[in-house]
């Protein structure tokens, strides 16, 4: 029987780029912490709600917290993006001009430690477990917290799958099947011209979303921040994929973090976000420029067009599909067994098709990327199509 006795507050954000499965993931935690009789706090904006609210009971903080309810989550538990809403505020580090008007007089730096000011604002809430659920950014800010003795308990998301520890982050699922569809459907442009199709996809210094989708069938070749590529060797690939295909077509997929080999990663301009990271773009268009200029030396000298699509945000939005309507539902309630049986300073995770938990500290431990020797080819630009035996379900990482 279920226990109507108030045992405490948790606490759940969502920080980051926005995935689908976010709002299954809260709404699992929250249907299981009311019925055990517990208070859920949504913080909105993500670490951002925990600075930015003011430490007063009779202040207006709706903007930063809401109370959730099993009919405020039930409805949304079937949409996309985060109902809570998300940013990339990082509260040990946080610019003079992105204080909060309440502490812009009690902070004089031009960069801010505002962990003080967090640590408050959870006693304030009387938030007895937080749940953040993020990427390895948002999850080494809970780390932090971790260490300052906040009962944390991290659900891992990413669209890239690169939060160390685990086999699966929410939102690579649905990533991966976007592309794979968005592909199909640019394929009739590409057939129709006989061009080269070039797609850009996320990934800033791993290529699982690059490389599943290829190995699905999706591209004739692929290329990842783990390997830095020679254009012309691509150029050479991708002519003879054209060549053999009755369409006389061929498709590259291109990480956001791919680098041509000799030079560093493309980015749109110097400004950086609070965790360091310069804003990437243009690596897709400078690869479509590049294999229009040189096709001529591999084609007997006529030039191919190239058609280039960066998927971006469309592969973010729109619903989860069935694995990130799952996994999110078995991590939510994974995080709150471990409430339940007095445990924290954990992160949820999926090995070798099972749920599982391991230390938070495992996200700031090492970097999860593309073990390149044994699942791509080098020469070949794609993926080894071999030893699957009792890999994962999404393998091909380092660890």
């Amino acid at each position: 029987m279920t226990s109507k006795k108030h045992k405490g507050a948790i606490g759940i954000l969502t920080g980051g780029g926005d995935v689908p499965g976010l709002n299954p993931a809260i709404r699992a935690i929250t249907i299981r912490a009311i019925s055990e009789g517990y208070t859920v706090i949504g913080i909105r904006r993500g670490w951002a709600g925990l600075i930015e609210m003011v430490r007063d009971k009779d202040a207006d903080n709706s903007l930063y917290y809401e109370i959730l309810t099993k009919e405020k989550v039930n409805k949304i538990g079937r949409t996309g993006g985060t109902f809570l809403h998300s940013s990339r505020t990082r509260p040990s580090n946080v610019h003079q001009i992105n204080l909060p008007e309440h502490l812009r007089k009690k902070y004089n730096d031009e960069t801010n430690d505002l962990t003080s000011e967090v640590l408050k604002n959870l006693d304030f809430l009387g938030i007895d477990y937080l749940i953040p659920i993020g990427g390895d950014d948002t999850l080494s800010y809970a780390v932090r917290l971790h260490k300052e003795g906040i009962k944390t308990i991290a659900i891992p998301k990413t669209m890239d799958n690169d939060v160390p520890g685990t086999d699966y982050c929410i939102g690579f699922s649905t990533c991966v099947t976007r592309t794979i569809m968005m592909i199909n459907s640019l394929r009739t442009n590409a057939g129709s011209h006989e061009r080269f199709l070039v797609v850009e996809v996320f990934g800033r210094y791993a290529g699982f979303t690059a490389l599943l989708p290829t190995m699905a069938g999706a591209a004739n070749r692929c290329v990842i921040p783990e390997y830095k590529f020679n254009i012309e060797n691509l150029c050479d690939l991708l002519v003879k994929d054209r060549f053999t295909n009755p369409s006389r077509y061929s498709i590259v997929l291109v990480s956001e973090g791919a680098m041509f080999k000799g030079a560093e990663m493309v980015f749109k301009n110097d400004e950086k976000d609070a965790y360091g990271h310069k804003k990437l773009g243009g690596i897709g268009e400078l690869v479509s420029n590049k294999l229009k200029e040189i096709s001529p030396k591999y084609n007997n000298g006529k030039g191919i067009n190239v058609i280039y699509q960066k998927l971006g945000y469309l592969v973010r939005g729109g619903a989860p599909d069935a694995i990130d309507c799952i996994v999110p539902m078995a991590y939510g309630n994974l995080a709150f067994d471990l409430i339940l049986n007095g445990i924290h300073g954990r992160l949820v995770i999926l090995k070798n098709g099972r749920y599982d938990n391991a230390p938070i500290e495992v996200v700031t431990s090492y970097k999860k990327i593309v073990a390149v020797k044994e699942y791509y080819n080098t020469k070949r630009l794609r993926p080894f199509y071999k030893s699957f035996e009792f890999k994962p379900l999404f393998m091909m990482a380092s660890d």
